[in-house]
C-alpha cells in the first residue's frame, strides 16, 4: 500500500476539492507533496511552519474527513516542513490522531516543489508618509506627552525597545496619526534603508481580499513579512474580520519575533475593542498602551500659533485665544477654521479679525454664548449640587464639599487662563500645589467613575449655555 501513496493522495485532494473554493484549493492544497506512507502514518511535506499553522488552523476537519475515508480511521498525519533558510532541515509534526509533537532533523533534499514562500528582493519601498507630519510640529502637553515620547524612543531604537507592539489609542482627530507618522518620518531620517510603511486598516483589508481573489495571499504575506517598521492606522476596522485578522496574525508574530518594530493606534482601548480574534487582542498589549487625550486649551493655542507660523499668516493674539477657545474637540477642526480663515482673508482681501473669526467658526462649531469665568464656574457647581457657595471657601475635609471644590478647580483650569495660584486663591483659598492634585484627582475619577464623569458633563453644559 505505501507504494501506492501518491494515487491515494491524490484521491484526498478529489475529496477536498469538492469541498473547497478553487482559490482555496490551489493556495493551500495544490503545493502539498505526499511524502511516505510507512506503518499507517501519512507524511506530506509542506513549505513552510506557517503553512503548516494556517492548514491546521483553517482545513483540519476536511484533511481529516478526506484521510479518514481514503485511508481509514487509523490513519496517522505527520507534516514535513522544508525550511526556507536551510533546504536540508526538515521539521516533522505529528497531528490528526496523535498530541503535536516537532522535532527537527537534518535529512537529505525532498522532492523539490514551488515555494509560494519564496523571499523576494522587494525594490525600494514607498513608506506613505507625510513628512509634514513630524515630531517638530507635534506639540507638547500633559495631554499626549507619555504618547510622544514613547514615539520619539521608538524611533531612535525601532524594534529593540520596551514598547513594542506601540498601541495607541484616543478619540478622532486628537493627533494619532501624526505622531505614528512623525515616528516613521524620523526613523526614515535617521535610516534611509528601513523598510517602514505606514497604511490603514481599511488599505489592508483591502489589499487582503484582493490577494484572496487572485491567489496572491503568499505574495501578500511575504511583502509585509520583509517590512522593518509597520505603522497601522485605525486597528479597530478589523473587527469581525476573522480571515484578515488571522493572516495579520501571523505576520505580527513573524514581525515581533524578529524584533520589527509595530505601532497600531485605534478609537479605544484593547479592553474595548469588540470582534477581535482573542490571540491577536493579547499581542496587542504586549508593549505599551497609551492614550491621547483631547487637547486642553494650552496645547491647542500652541497649535494654533505653530500653524500661523508655519503658513506665514498674519493672525492677532486675541483671534488665536478665541479659536483656542471655541474649539475644543480636536485638532482637525482647529487646521480646518485656520484655512478658511486664510482663504476669507484672502479672496475678500480682510484682515483676519474677531468678528471674521466668529463669523467661520459658527459655521463648525458652537460658540460659547458667555465667558466663563470662576466665579460663573463656583455659582454653577454649587447649583448642581445644591450647596450654598460659601462651603467651598469653608476648611472642612467632607466629601462632598471637598469634592465639589476641586471640580471648580478642575473646571477653572480647563475654562479660563488663570494661574493656579489664582485659581486655587479663588476657591477655598489653597495653593497652586492643591489645585494640581485635585485637577489629577478628578481627572482620574472621571476615567474611572461614571456617575461623576456624567455630572461633570452635565456641569461643562451648564457653563456653555
Amino acid at each position: 500500500m505505501s507504494s501506492d501513496h501518491v494515487s491515494l493522495w491524490d484521491r484526498c485532494l478529489t475529496i477536498i476539492k469538492d469541498n473547497v473554493p478553487e482559490a482555496i484549493y490551489t493556495n493551500w492544497f495544490a503545493p502539498i507533496v505526499p511524502y511516505s506512507f510507512e506503518n499507517n502514518v501519512l507524511i506530506i511535506q509542506v513549505p513552510t511552519h506557517f503553512f503548516y499553522e494556517y492548514l491546521e488552523l483553517n482545513f483540519r476537519k476536511i484533511l481529516q474527513l478526506a484521510l479518514f475515508r481514503v485511508f481509514g480511521k487509523g490513519i496517522q498525519l505527520k507534516y514535513k516542513i522544508m525550511m526556507v533558510s536551510d533546504p536540508k532541515t526538515e521539521v516533522d509534526i505529528e497531528t490528526v490522531t496523535k498530541p503535536v509533537s516537532v522535532e527537527v532533523k537534518k535529512t537529505a533534499p525532498a522532492v523539490q516543489i514551488p515555494d509560494p514562500f519564496k523571499r523576494h528582493v522587494y525594490e525600494e519601498l514607498d513608506s506613505q508618509l507625510n513628512p509634514n507630519y513630524n515630531f517638530d510640529n507635534y506639540c507638547q502637553s500633559p495631554s499626549n506627552q507619555l504618547a510622544r515620547t514613547a514615539g520619539m524612543t521608538i524611533a531612535d531604537k525601532p524594534g529593540k525597545n520596551a514598547f513594542n507592539p506601540f498601541f495607541l489609542f484616543g478619540e478622532s482627530g486628537v493627533g494619532k496619526t501624526h505622531l505614528v507618522q512623525a515616528i516613521g518620518v524620523r526613523i526614515k531620517e535617521q535610516n534611509p534603508q528601513a523598510r517602514v510603511l505606514y497604511i490603514s486598516s481599511h488599505l489592508f483589508q483591502v489589499q487582503y481580499t484582493n490577494a484572496v481573489r487572485s491567489n496572491t495571499v503568499n505574495d501578500f504575506i511575504n511583502f509585509y513579512q520583509s517590512i522593518d517598521v509597520l505603522l497601522i492606522d485605525d486597528i479597530q476596522e478589523l473587527a469581525s474580520k476573522i480571515q484578515t485578522q488571522n493572516t495579520f496574525f501571523h505576520i505580527f508574530n513573524h514581525l515581533h519575533q524578529n524584533n520589527k518594530q509595530l505601532v497600531l493606534t485605534s478609537d479605544r482601548p484593547p479592553v474595548s475593542l469588540e470582534g477581535m480574534v482573542p490571540r491577536l487582542l493579547t499581542r496587542f498589549k504586549w508593549g505599551l498602551t497609551a492614550k491621547v487625550e483631547r487637547p486642553d486649551y494650552e496645547l491647542r493655542k500652541n497649535i494654533l500659533l505653530n500653524k500661523v507660523h508655519h503658513d506665514g499668516l498674519a493672525i492677532s493674539d486675541e483671534v488665536i485665544e478665541y479659536i483656542s477657545r471655541n474649539i475644543t474637540d480636536n485638532v482637525r477642526d482647529l487646521e480646518g477654521v485656520i484655512v478658511s480663515l486664510m482663504a476669507h482673508s484672502t479672496i475678500f482681501n480682510r484682515d483676519i479679525t474677531i468678528e471674521l473669526a466668529e463669523r467661520v467658526l459658527s459655521t463648525c462649531v458652537r460658540i460659547e454664548k458667555k465667558q466663563i469665568t470662576i466665579d460663573s464656574i463656583k455659582q454653577t457647581v454649587c447649583e448642581f449640587y445644591d450647596m450654598d457657595p460659601k462651603l467651598l471657601q469653608a476648611k472642612t475635609r467632607k466629601r462632598e464639599i471637598v469634592q465639589a471644590r476641586q471640580i471648580s478647580m478642575y473646571l477653572a483650569k480647563k475654562y479660563t487662563d488663570s494661574s493656579l495660584s489664582f485659581i486655587g486663591s479663588a476657591i477655598g483659598k489653597k495653593d497652586h500645589a492643591t489645585v494640581l492634585h485635585a485637577c489629577k484627582t478628578i481627572t482620574d475619577q472621571i476615567e474611572t467613575d461614571k456617575t461623576l464623569r456624567a455630572n461633570v458633563a452635565e456641569i461643562e453644559q451648564l457653563l456653555r449655555k
